[in-house]
Parts: structure tokens; C-alpha cells; sequence
């Protein structure tokens, strides 16, 4: 069973090579072409738990972002 973002936010390319049927290499080669989007730190390689269960129609497509109220800058008073 594939984890809630909220359980695990993300997953190596080889748990999601797991859940989508592929073995490591298959996972990674997916990963070079573009076919599973992947967040990169460094050399490590994440797969985003929420778009690999939108992926498999899991879940549907997140709504874009509720509008947010202004936000002011804090002033600073930099006399000296």
C-alpha cells in the first residue's frame, strides 16, 4: 500500500519502482526520461509521494493553492 504524503512525504526510486511494477534499473531509467518526476538533493533521488498516487489515480489532482492573505513586509529601521 502506498503511504499518505502525510505518512511519508516522499520515497526512494526504488520504493516507487516498487509500487508502479518496475525493478530498480526500470525505476531509474524512468527517472532519466522524465516519465517519474523526482525531487533532488544533492545525489539523493526523492519521489513525491502525493504525485506518484495521483500518478496511479489514487488520488485526484491537488486544487491549486487556496489564495493567501497579503502578506506586509515587516519595516525595519536601519538609522544609526
Amino acid at each position: 500500500m502506498i503511504p499518505t504524503p502525510e505518512e511519508r512525504p516522499t520515497l526512494t526510486v526504488e520504493e516507487a519502482g516498487e509500487h508502479l511494477g518496475l525493478g530498480r534499473s526500470s525505476a531509474y531509467e524512468a527517472v532519466r526520461r522524465g516519465e517519474l518526476h523526482v525531487l533532488r538533493f544533492g545525489r539523493a533521488i526523492r519521489v513525491p509521494t502525493a504525485q506518484l498516487r495521483v500518478m496511479l489515480g489514487i488520488d485526484a489532482e491537488p486544487q491549486a493553492d487556496p489564495p493567501t492573505a497579503d502578506i506586509m513586509p515587516i519595516r525595519r529601521d536601519v538609522s544609526s
